[in-house]
């Protein structure tokens, strides 16, 4: 199937004239500056295409030929060839033919014979200009659905945990319900194994529906920012680390373990709830990581770094004092879905994902895990504009 990367690649110029004089007129006068392949019938320029409608930018058909006239053949184009620019050649330039000719061929131009070479060159040139850009916003586009598609995927994996914990706290006050005749109306008793054991129960379910609350909100406010003329917020990475440290549904014991580091902010490229998603998953990974570890530490960092004589670039960068990476996982972390976890419901895309929103941005993730060191994780940012002025280290 053809792909928008081979549409923006395509150059050649399909003729399809039955005159033989004509095809050949037209190869020796164009031929030089464009790729030209010719047909004869309406049949074999479509079996052409049938076989590399891909290589294909532009088609110019002549519209009086035996059997079947350029307008089946621009119809069947404008069915399955959908990319290329068409235009008509006709020594009939009738209006009712130019009516049709737009109507039921999306025609871009209607040339009229005997075809002048400067107006038919200059016309091939705008034709191939408008594939072009037609195949630069196609690819755009995919870009956009792929990528959408794979973000909510990512992001109903994200939200599945923290709402079937919350459904699992539910259940266990449920279970903790005391009925009975003897109980007053108005009156709700529970059973708990140890003192607050309810009420933790609630809260931690509360703050995890507020951590899904706040994903949902996130892509709410995206989708509003992503219509025409909407101002493209500025994202500070401090704030955003902020924001993660209240919303993150953090268990009772790992608020305390987590510690922000704001040597020197920056603000941040591209859509937040991409970057959102990003630190959640980094934050859940090391807090996965530091489970049934004594004396956990999670550090994030935000600040520049760099080597001495190369310009210092801005980072975010999670370490952890956790177990660290084993080095045959490491090799693969960041080249296919590898999880240590996979009994837990892990799946090893989330690093994955994470790479993917950083290669988007223009930047990059770096994983380092010296053994018996713990794991540090590095997302390194580009400037969100020419002419940052990021300073050098002397």
């Amino acid at each position: 199937m053809p792909t928008a990367d081979s549409h923006l690649e395509a150059r050649s110029i399909l003729f399809v004239d039955d005159e033989s004089a004509a095809r050949k007129w037209f190869v020796a006068l164009f031929g030089d500056e464009f790729t030209i392949v010719t047909a004869s019938t309406v049949p074999e320029a479509l079996d052409i295409l049938a076989q590399r409608g891909e290589a294909f930018a532009v088609l110019l058909t002549d519209y009086r030929m035996p059997e079947q006239d350029g307008m089946s053949l621009l119809r069947r184009v404008q069915r399955d060839f959908g990319h290329l620019v068409r235009i008509l050649v006709t020594a009939y330039a009738e209006k009712d033919l130019a009516i049709a000719a737009v109507n039921e061929g999306r025609v871009m131009r209607i040339l009229e014979k005997p075809l002048e070479e400067d107006d038919t060159r200059a016309v091939l040139r705008e034709a191939l200009a408008l594939h072009r850009t037609r195949a630069l916003e196609h690819a755009l586009n995919e870009g956009r659905v792929s990528a959408m598609r794979e973000t909510l995927g990512f992001l109903a994996h994200e939200l599945n945990t923290p709402l079937a914990t919350v459904r699992n706290f539910v259940h266990a006050v449920e279970q903790r319900h005391l009925a009975g005749a003897d109980i007053p109306p108005g009156i709700v008793q529970f059973a708990e194994n140890r003192p607050g054991q309810v009420m933790n129960a609630l809260r931690d379910a509360g703050a995890r529906a507020l951590y899904c609350q706040s994903l949902v909100s996130t892509f709410v406010q995206s989708a509003r920012d992503a219509y025409p003329g909407a101002a493209s917020p500025s994202i500070s990475a401090a704030g955003l680390v902020r924001s993660l440290l209240q919303e993150f549904p953090f268990a009772s014991d790992e608020r305390s373990s987590v510690q922000s580091c704001i040597e020197e902010d920056f603000d941040l490229p591209g859509r937040r709830d991409l970057l959102y998603l990003v630190l959640c998953t980094l934050t859940r990974n090391a807090l996965l990581a530091l489970r049934d570890r004594q004396g956990p530490r999670l550090r994030i960092q935000v600040g520049f770094d760099g080597s001495r004589g190369t310009p210092r670039r801005p980072c975010i960068a999670f370490v952890d004092n956790g177990p660290g990476i084993a080095p045959e996982v490491l090799a693969r972390l960041l080249r296919e879905p590898v999880t240590t976890r996979a009994k837990s419901g892990g799946t090893g895309m989330g690093l994955l994902f994470s790479q993917r929103v950083m290669q988007s941005l223009g930047g990059a993730i770096e994983v380092l895990s010296p053994p018996g060191q713990g794991a540090t994780i590095r997302l390194w940012f580009t400037p969100t504009g020419a002419g940052s002025g990021w300073p050098t280290l002397a």
